[in-house]
């Protein structure tokens, strides 16, 4: 049997809620040009470019010109899948599965990721294509550097997948962390197209035939808003993931940061040099003159029409801000 062909698969439905007010509803984090001057859906096509043959985007109707104005800035072509509604994960892999040759290896990225080291990257990918093209389901764990609750967790004994965790409280990420055999979830995933398909039928029949219904109604990639709201909403984790036996683990011995709280992104960006005073308090977006007094590890984020000033280690609460802009329908969004 010949090697099956590589696609990369970017998931860019997110709305980076916790990234507020930085990341708005029409310009998702993954789309802000923070990062050296380009943006995190463009570093992580750039990222994948070299191991696969080509390359489908499944994003929203609200993102789908952002994303179309960097793909075209490469040079080769691509699928784009329009979701109407979003449905979850499990939904937007079946449709690119579908949209695939079934002996085509998938390999599913966030577009808001940052991933450093380049070749520890590209090592843990070949490692997990050819336990693809073993049929097994893989999934990408990286070592816990503190016990974050912000995140799920895979117990794990060699590459054997024991356990998914949904997020801890601090007292459990802290029993993780010492316990040594728990990785975190990377949300990275990487599968044969029929694999997965057959996987999600098996544990999820209402989801597989639902995206069937709307993938096969699709017109040039756009998909029926009546057709998708017939799709339940699970993330691949809970469809699939957890409950399949076929699974793998490969450890990420690269550097990854899900950018998902003001936390990381303060922390990636004082590592790259971004200006920080003696208390360890940083400015995001105006190189208006800003002192702080008396407060440390603070984060004052600027925008044209809103100012947050926050603890970095509340990051997590940004969620709830949004939640409540949400709730009074805020142009703020």
């Amino acid at each position: 049997m010949g090697i099956s062909k590589v696609t990369h698969v970017v998931l860019t439905g997110g709305v980076g809620s916790r990234l507020w007010p930085l990341s708005r509803k029409t310009l998702p984090k993954q789309y802000l040009e923070l990062f050296d001057g380009e943006s995190l859906f463009e570093k992580t096509v750039i990222r994948n470019q070299d191991i696969s043959d080509k390359t489908i985007v499944v994003g929203n109707i609200e993102n789908y010109k952002m994303s179309n104005v960097i793909m075209e800035k490469f040079n080769r072509p691509f699928t784009h899948i329009v979701e109407a509604v979003p449905r979850n994960t499990a939904a937007a892999i079946a449709f690119a599965a579908f949209a695939s040759e079934p002996e085509d290896v998938l390999l599913i990225t966030p577009s808001d990721h940052i991933i450093e080291g380049s070749d520890l990257y590209k090592t843990a990918l070949e490692k997990a294509i050819s336990l693809a093209n073993e049929n097994y389901l893989v999934t990408f764990g990286i070592k816990p550097t503190k016990p974050e609750t912000g995140y799920g967790y895979i117990e794990f004994e060699n590459d054997n997948v024991i356990a998914f965790h949904e997020k801890p409280n601090l007292q459990t990420a802290t029993a993780y962390l010492e316990n040594g055999n728990y990785f975190w979830n990377s949300g990275l995933f990487c599968f044969k197209a029929a694999k997965f398909l057959q996987e999600l039928e098996n544990q999820e029949p209402e989801v597989y035939w639902a995206s069937k219904t709307a993938w096969e109604a699709n017109q040039n990639g756009f998909l029926d808003y009546e057709l998708s709201l017939k799709i339940p909403s699970i993330s691949i984790d809970y469809a699939v993931m957890e409950r399949s036996d076929a699974i793998k683990v490969v450890p990420a011995h690269f550097e990854w940061s899900d950018l998902g709280s003001f936390e990381s992104v303060y922390e990636y960006l004082v590592q790259k040099g971004h200006p920080i005073d003696t208390n360890r308090n940083i400015v995001i977006g105006t190189s208006l003159h800003t002192t702080f007094i008396g407060v440390k590890n603070c984060i004052l984020i600027y925008t044209a029409d809103a100012l947050m000033v926050l603890q970095k280690e509340n990051s997590q609460e940004v969620k709830e801000v949004y939640q409540q802009l949400e709730s009074i329908a805020s142009p703020l969004l």
